[in-house]
């Protein structure tokens, strides 16, 4: 099967990525029935599928509204997409972070879910907003397979476990988008990672202050948040601009005085 992987690097990242995850399950499914020796799914050469540098989709909240009413919520496959899609476009977190967060990470009493981010290893607190909370109570209580696993979303086939690498609920949130009559634009990404830019962007915008923003997407420092989001941020950026005249006779007038 290693051989097998290794001929279809001509493929597409993301095929390759796809297969070897089919692949790893279905190692582990023996592994757990008895059938096939342990540890197999993890001697599978690695595959890292890289995204490509491409501006992210500035949903809008009727945007996020619209793709949210179209996910069947009487499914247990939609009760858990719901909860995991609205709560990176209400909260922000990471999808490797939604695919790590267990069950005892959230303080129901206290209202709050504290994890610590995949990513970067750093601890990062959260209020468990109302409407998120509610949604990932309906899916453990009502479309959560039977499992020993701790993680709060998992897979929907057997073995009932934690997702591997990649996950697809970005490959549905498109055709929820699609569902939903939300285009993008070519060279747009549009992922569960755009859902958390759109959060980024309209925190700016409505004018929370940067190292709030920062501490919400879980950054190390401000700068990154700066670095990345603010150029999103049109409005704010247009109270920057310059006059075009002004500038020119500044210069002017630098010229002459030298």
């Amino acid at each position: 099967m290693s051989g097998f992987l290794l001929r279809q690097r001509g493929l597409r990242g993301k095929t390759v990525a796809s297969m070897r995850s089919s692949l790893a399950d279905f190692l582990a499914f023996l592994a757990d029935a008895g059938r096939g020796p342990q540890g197999l799914a993890d001697r599978l050469p690695p595959h890292r599928h890289l995204r490509h540098e491409s501006e992210p989709h500035l949903w809008t909240a009727e945007e996020i509204r619209r793709l949210l009413a179209v996910i069947d919520r009487q499914s247990a496959t939609g009760k858990r997409d719901y909860a995991m899609i609205l709560m990176t476009a209400r909260l922000g977190l990471r999808i490797s972070d939604l695919r790590h967060l267990e069950l005892g990470d959230l303080d129901w009493r206290a209202k709050t879910l504290t994890i610590i981010q995949h990513k970067t290893g750093r601890p990062l607190s959260l209020p468990l907003l109302d409407d998120v909370g509610w949604a990932v109570i309906d899916y453990v209580r009502h479309g959560r397979p039977g499992t020993a696993c701790a993680k709060v979303f998992i897979k929907h086939r057997h073995p009932f476990g934690a997702f591997g690498g990649s996950s697809s609920v970005a490959t549905r949130l498109s055709r929820y988008a699609a569902r939903a009559g939300i285009g993008f634009p070519p060279g747009q990404a549009c992922g569960m990672h755009s859902l958390r830019g759109a959060l980024a962007v309209a925190m700016i915008g409505s004018g929370t202050p940067i190292p709030v923003v920062s501490a919400v997407l879980g950054h190390a420092s401000s700068d990154t948040t700066q670095a990345y989001y603010l150029r999103f941020g049109t409005e704010r950026l247009r109270c920057c601009a310059l006059d075009v005249e002004d500038v020119l006779s500044r210069a002017g007038a630098g010229e002459r005085g030298a």
